[in-house]
């Protein structure tokens, strides 16, 4: 059959020309009305598809900082203080968030979807609650938009982390302040910010700055947590130190950025850039004005009078990053009431946390090694290639292996400067040998093998009588590392290891069975200080003698070594009171008494 064409006929009754479809334009309109009609028999009708798309907010840009207060939180309050100090040195507006509350997370329930993390009610229900203050005191809701931005960590993974950012927007949007700015710093990939004239400029100087703010507040607040179990009148740690975290903040408020000077040598005038950068790092590897600062703490702290024979249990605190970190109800005050309960705690550092992300990079890239070049390595014949990969992966180790040994190296020139009191920072090597054989170290999540591992190390090492895991309820890499821990306490019999799950709620049942796993910790530090005073034959009030006639063991700076095989505190310096007596030939006045007569 041959195709016809149609020509375009005159419509008589109306003047105008009508224009026919082609055979083709029939055939192809009936094929689809008949594949229309078979879908719809078939249940296969289309549907317009509306993808997600991250909602477009309003930038922070450079010109802004001058009346845009950056708003943070999430730690503890030493860490916030020190790191609104360093961002109002650097010329931002700051403000940290109160330790968020019930309330807060209540808040964060009202005006977020169902099962989502802990740590997520408690966050932005706390931002949405300053939120509702600020417009309580007089401020519209789009003042508040305009001038306030909110600065906080995510992440993408395998557990409800990745989801904070849509959260965090949801919730506000829900709360009636659609458009409030979040800014994400993102573990695997920086800033969620593209342009170069950023409200937040992400250079040297501000890495600097809060990395050194972090690491000053974690030895700070390792220290309190230290002195205050045995100072000797109630309430002393805590006045100096508010006076100590005065006294750092305004350090971090006043200390400028280092700057190359105008007048540089001929052959330097051209690298301007590059020689300011490197003058940052030699600035920040030989300054002293941070150390200089904290010796000035150590002399604060210093004040306290302690009485280090008294009997505590060392408790060390694990889990996941926020539950572990904050001191609020976000873990039913777990840090007060330990305390209250007659526990010495443990605290964990943020630089563990660190030296753990830069580890697993390490290891990633020993992982995958060679394969951006190809699913097989080149035949061995092409040395060029083997080379190339070899010298890539090295270059790359060598860069990550130099930024752990500085930031070990500035960690613990911190802790030397406050007397040595805090612990170092455990070694991320150890800790993989100690956690692969029950966790993975490849799998990623949470803190990962850290969990077991910390379990094994602080325990096989003496440092502690008793670890507990703090956990938000459902926490997917903790409910893991949860199931690992019963392989881990079946093996070393001694360990006492408890988790707990926080939420808003179930703060009465948490602290029941912490105070039954407390218990087993206090008898066995008490057989530990009994085993000690029956070895070096010394009686409580002989050590109380020793002590009262050496009045520089009763402060806090004073150093006590840590013998091995021994944990507390008390039984530690019961042992070093009977070394020195040995040294010094010092005899208690009831021996000399015996040996007169």
């Amino acid at each position: 059959m041959s195709t016809q064409s149609f020509e375009p006929r005159p419509n008589l009754g109306t003047g105008l020309v009508q224009i026919q479809p082609s055979i083709e334009e029939i055939i192809q309109q009936r094929l689809a009305e008949e594949r229309t009609r078979l879908e719809s028999e078939a249940g296969l009708t289309k549907h317009e598809a509306h993808h997600f798309k991250r909602p477009t907010e309003k930038t922070w840009t450079a010109n802004q900082r001058g009346h845009t207060t950056l708003l943070f939180g999430g730690l503890t309050w030493k860490h916030e203080r020190l790191v609104h100090g360093s961002l109002e040195g650097l010329g931002y507006l700051a403000e940290a968030l109160p330790t968020p509350d019930v309330a807060a997370f209540q808040l964060g329930k009202e005006y977020g979807n169902n099962g989502q993390c802990n740590p997520t009610y408690f966050t932005v229900g706390n931002v949405v609650q300053y939120l509702q203050q600020l417009e309580e005191q007089g401020l519209t809701k789009q003042e508040i938009i305009d001038r306030y931005v909110f600065f906080t960590a995510g992440a993408c993974g395998p557990c409800r982390f990745g989801m904070y950012e849509a959260e965090y927007r949801l919730a506000l949007r829900n709360a009636g302040f659609d458009g409030f700015r979040v800014l994400l710093f993102q573990q695997s990939g920086g800033l969620s910010q593209s342009d170069a004239e950023a409200g937040l400029e992400m250079n040297l100087d501000f890495f600097l700055g809060i990395l050194n703010a972090l690491n000053c507040g974690d030895v700070l607040n390792e220290v309190a947590y230290h002195i205050r179990p045995f100072e000797a009148h109630a309430g002393e740690t805590d006045e100096k130190l508010d006076r100590v975290m005065d006294y750092m903040q305004e350090v971090f408020r006043k200390k400028q950025p280092w700057k190359v000077g105008e007048a540089l040598p001929g052959f330097l005038s051209g690298f301007k850039d590059s020689t300011e950068y490197i003058g940052k790092f030699v600035n920040q590897l030989r300054g002293d004005d941070i150390t200089s600062a904290l010796t000035q703490c150590k002399e604060m702290f210093d004040e306290v009078e302690v009485d280090r024979l008294r009997v505590k249990p060392i408790v060390k605190i694990t889990g996941e990053f926020w539950a572990q970190t904050t001191e609020g109800d976000g873990n039913f005050n777990m840090f007060k009431f330990l305390e209250r309960e007659g526990a010495q705690v443990l605290v964990e550092p943020i630089g563990t946390w660190i030296m753990y992300m830069i580890h697993q990079v390490i290891q990633k890239y020993g992982d995958t090694k060679g394969l951006a070049e190809g699913a097989v390595l080149p035949p061995l014949w092409r040395l060029d290639k083997r080379a190339k990969i070899e010298f890539s992966y090295r270059n790359k180790v060598a860069k990550l292996k130099l930024a752990e040994a500085i930031f070990k190296r500035e960690y613990h020139r911190i802790v030397d400067s406050l007397g040595g009191l805090a612990h170092h920072l455990a070694d991320q090597y150890e800790l993989q040998r100690m956690g692969h054989p029950f966790y993975n170290s490849r799998a990623g999540g949470g803190e990962g093998h850290l969990e077991v591992a910390k379990n094994i190390y602080y325990s096989n090492k003496n440092l502690a009588h008793m670890v507990l895991s703090l956990k938000p309820f459902g926490c997917m890499p903790s409910t893991q590392s949860d199931g690992a821990q019963a392989a881990v306490t079946g093996l070393y019999k001694d360990i006492i290891y408890l988790p707990v799950e926080t939420s808003g709620e179930g703060e009465i049942n948490a602290h029941s069975r912490v105070q039954m796993a407390l218990g087993e910790a206090k008898n066995k530090a008490k057989l530990e200080f009994q085993e000690v005073l029956n070895r070096t034959g010394l009686t409580l009030d002989e050590c109380r003698e020793f002590v009262d006639a050496h009045p520089e063991t009763k402060r806090p700076m004073y150093h006590v070594p840590h013998c091995k095989g021994t944990v507390g505190t008390a039984a530690n310096f019961v042992l070093h009171i009977k070394s020195r007596m040995e040294k010094e030939g010092w005899q208690p006045k009831v021996m000399v008494a015996v040996a007169v007569n």
